[in-house]
């Protein structure tokens, strides 16, 4: 699994921003560096709501510093677009369909007894403009939200 200092894994995936685009991590990292990625399970179910409302309700203090944020699931960018949508979410939800992305950060995990398999871990990793990761926390219990405040300090730190 990546760690602060290590070089964030690039991928190339689906965005779902109302339309559906592709993005490549490396691309953005000088113009919208630095990079929250906000890796969970599945859209539509209770904790992962919760936290994807809780990253918008905190947008502006990652906007103050221009840093952005990124949801990433296995979900469809069609279903990523539907829960941005219901959800008011302004930031874009990239889908790991493939679960490509997961595996290069090391954050998967089954819901076993659901026949759930490759979902990611709750997890966040910020990414600075030289593609580092500066920031990365990764729980083991799908019910356990990060620690915002955390999150927004390692943002300010990163920028």
């Amino acid at each position: 699994m990546p760690a602060t200092g290590d070089t964030a894994p690039d991928f190339t995936a689906p965005l779902a921003n109302g339309d559906v685009d592709a993005i490549t991590l490396s691309d953005r990292l000088d113009e919208e560096a630095p990079i929250v990625l906000a890796f969970f399970p599945a859209a539509f179910t209770g904790v992962c709501t919760d936290e994807m409302c809780t990253f918008q309700d905190r947008l502006s203090a990652f906007k103050d510093v221009d840093a952005t944020v990124y949801g990433v699931s296995r979900d469809s960018p069609f279903t990523l677009n539907e829960f941005r949508d219901q959800n008011d979410l302004e930031f874009g939800l990239i889908s790991d369909f493939n679960g490509e992305i997961i595996g290069d950060y090391d954050v998967s995990m089954d819901f076993a007894d659901l026949g759930v398999y490759g979902v990611a871990k709750r997890s966040v990793f910020v990414v600075d403009s030289d593609g580092e990761i500066t920031y990365s926390w990764v729980s083991d219990d799908p019910g356990v939200e990060p620690e915002y405040a955390e999150v927004e300090a390692a943002v300010d730190d990163a920028a």
